[in-house]
């Protein structure tokens, strides 16, 4: 019994899309800059916490009216959360978070390195000099 002929090796498509493969530098941080926007998280919980306030109001009993003076005070309440939760969304969905520019290939990081290596300068964390880079007094 002989196999049938296979055919040759295919090559991977060159996007990001493809199951298994690394998506782009550039790609993650715009997605964790928008995933991690502080508007986001201060919107949503308003909204989440507006919404729960808003429905506890609408069946409040007479007593808890009477106990606010004849003020639906949770209803209200609840309202103004989910008009504010609303607004920090709209103002996010208006305006939305940049994603950091990459820096150039032989410009310094954070750390002033330069090319990304993420290797220590001559000094070390206490601020004495490497021996690798000084001579040292006998």
């Amino acid at each position: 019994m002989t196999d049938p002929e296979l055919p040759g090796p295919r090559s991977a498509p060159d996007d990001a899309s493809t199951p298994g493969t690394a998506p782009e530098p550039a790609r993650t941080s715009a997605t964790a800059a928008r995933l991690f926007d502080i508007r986001r998280v201060i919107g949503g919980l308003f909204v989440l916490y507006g919404a729960v306030l808003t429905a506890v109001g609408t069946f409040d009993g007479p007593a808890a009216i009477a106990k606010a003076q004849g003020v639906r005070i949770n209803l209200w309440t609840g309202l103004g959360m989910l008009a504010l939760g609303a607004a920090f969304l709209l103002w996010l969905r208006l305006s939305p978070p940049e994603a950091p520019a990459e820096a150039p290939a032989g410009a310094p990081d954070e750390s002033g390195d330069v090319g990304g290596s993420g290797a220590a300068g001559p000094f070390d964390d206490a601020g004495a000099v490497d021996s690798g880079t000084a001579s040292k007094a006998d």
